[in-house]
């Protein structure tokens, strides 16, 4: 049986249940999975620890991008690091991105935040090729919601991340099968927009100003009140003075 042989990018829970999904299916889509490369999340806990759940299956675990061997497909979920041209060229097939957003509108990171604040009533899920460009490349398959009146970010995150697992995996086996149509992500700017944030922003995004009317400012705070992370704030007398969803 000649299987494509696949290396799996990945991390954070999401990473962990796609892998998960993709050793489960192995022999029915026929795939073998090379290796994987991930980073530890001690954050997560030993629950969704991918190194754990590779050793168990015999799965190679590779150091770097640069040690990565030849492959038919590249699969990144949630990997840390940009791929190089060097490095996607490793996949004789395609490389691929799962991105937790609908594209082209939002691209890089923090794109939960930004669709509130945008007041956005609509997200998605996207995979689409690697190209060295930052979330840029064909899209190869989507899923598309609406978002909740007055949702907040730890909502929508939940949202996308449920929708996305679903998309990874309906479209596994025609992955494997380049059973897609690739739409390049330049004809859909002129209808959906796009841009690209960076994860630097969100300490600017954090500060609220009093002076906001107070639609406004409810709406940073659902925007940017992440649980695990600093919530947002206004400063009073030169001191941080954090906000509550209570």
């Amino acid at each position: 049986m000649n299987r494509k042989k696949l290396i799996f990018l990945g991390s954070k829970p999401i990473g962990y249940e796609c892998l998960s999904y993709l050793i489960s299916q192995q022999e029915t889509i026929e795939v073998e999975i090379a290796g994987i490369l991930t980073r530890s999340r001690k954050e997560f806990g030993n629950a969704h620890d991918l190194t754990a759940l590779a050793t168990k299956h015999g799965i190679p675990i590779i150091s770097s991008l640069d040690d990565m061997p030849e492959c038919d497909i590249i699969y990144s979920v949630q990997y840390h690091e940009i791929l190089k041209k060097v490095h996607i060229e490793k996949a004789r097939d395609i490389a691929v991105n799962l991105h937790m957003a609908p594209l082209p509108e939002y691209r890089g990171a923090n794109q939960f935040t930004f669709a509130i604040l945008e007041n956005k009533h609509e997200f998605g899920t996207s995979i689409h090729k690697i190209d060295p460009q930052i979330d840029h490349g064909d899209i190869l398959f989507q899923k598309r919601f609406s978002i909740p009146e007055k949702c907040c970010v730890a909502d929508l995150y939940e949202l996308t991340y449920k929708a996305s697992i679903r998309l990874f995996q309906q479209s596994l086996a025609h992955l494997i099968k380049s059973n897609y149509y690739s739409v390049p992500q330049e004809a859909l700017i002129a209808r959906f927009g796009t841009s690209i944030h960076y994860r630097k922003e969100m300490e600017e995004l954090k500060l609220i100003d009093l002076n906001w009317d107070k639609e406004k400012i409810e709406r940073h705070i659902r925007a940017t009140s992440m649980p695990g992370f600093e919530p947002p704030y206004c400063i009073v007398n030169g001191k941080k003075v954090h906000f509550s969803m209570q």
